[in-house]
């Protein structure tokens, strides 16, 4: 069986999908469609944008999410996926992928989704740092007990954890989990604690958007990040999906369930090859590939 899989936030870079504008006219017309949607011209900064252009968070999310979709849209009839996902963000290519949502509409909720997590990061300083090194319950138990508001995000691979939260409570939360034995503990650049309770007011705007848009019966299963196990029942998607601003990425699980339910092979759709990097840590023999067009 064949799994698709979307990439998140951090994969862009510049340049990204030229290559489609320039050759494909399916993907132009996806790119021009973009653009009038979204009221701006992300191509010209997914183009020729400087890498701090393409960190902000309202350009980085739609950024990532059409190269993606756009590239599956590309790939014709050899696009035939027996399942879906996608790590945070990537989650909504997925849902484009298995039909669940019109590109459109998909569109449509990452701007939103994008706008009010960079507002949710503006609301309070907050950040986020890679836990390298130790087990998954070591990591919870150290969140746990520090005080303020950090918890585990990203189940990235056994043993890479990524945490969130509050700037000094992540801080304190690396230092012991150094203590505790961590061979890394190394704070992100990012300016928001994604994926824990300092996004409660990104994902009541996004839960607007999503109860307001029309979700199809999928075609094939889609392995959320909130649960790790596939899904195709509309309302349940939706639930996850909102469910997932504020809830841990379970990748790990994710990967472990999309095996065990009979991948054979996965497909990696958008920009960059760090999911095939991680499923390749679940298991080094697992085949992965980059779709190409």
């Amino acid at each position: 069986m064949k799994a698709y899989v979307f990439p998140g936030q951090g994969a862009q870079f510049s340049g990204m999908g030229k290559d489609l504008y320039d050759n494909n006219p399916k993907a132009k017309e996806m790119f021009d469609k973009a653009n009038e949607i979204l009221g701006f011209d992300i191509t010209k900064i997914m183009f020729t944008g400087s890498d701090e252009e393409l960190k902000q968070t309202k350009v980085t999310q739609p950024a990532i999410f059409l190269h993606s979709t756009i590239l599956a849209a590309c790939l014709g009839d050899d696009f035939k996926p027996d399942m879906v996902a996608g790590h945070s963000l990537g989650e909504l290519s997925a849902l484009v992928a298995n039909s669940t949502l019109s590109f459109e509409n998909a569109l449509k909720i990452v701007s939103k989704r994008a706008m009010a997590m960079q507002q949710a990061c503006e609301n309070e300083p907050s950040t986020m740092a890679a836990i390298i090194g130790l087990e998954d319950a070591i990591v919870e138990e150290v969140c746990d007990k520090v005080d303020g508001i950090v918890v585990a995000a990203n189940y990235n691979c056994p043993g890479q954890l990524v945490i969130s939260g509050t700037v000094p409570a992540v801080q304190k939360a690396c230092e012991v989990l150094t203590e505790s034995g961590a061979r890394r503990a190394l704070m992100l650049p990012v300016g928001g604690a994604f994926h824990s309770p300092l996004m409660e007011s990104a994902r009541e705007e996004l839960a607007k958007a999503i109860e307001s848009t029309e979700f199809s019966a999928p075609s094939c299963p889609v392995y959320q990040n909130v649960v790790a196990k596939a899904v195709i029942d509309p309302e349940e998607i939706k639930s996850n999906l909102i469910a997932q601003l504020t809830s841990p990425v379970r990748w790990t699980q994710t990967m472990q369930a999309m095996i065990a339910d009979g991948a054979s092979e996965v497909v990696e759709v958008g920009p960059g090859k760090v999911l095939q990097g991680l499923f390749k840590k679940v298991d080094r023999k697992f085949q992965t590939s980059s779709a190409e067009v």
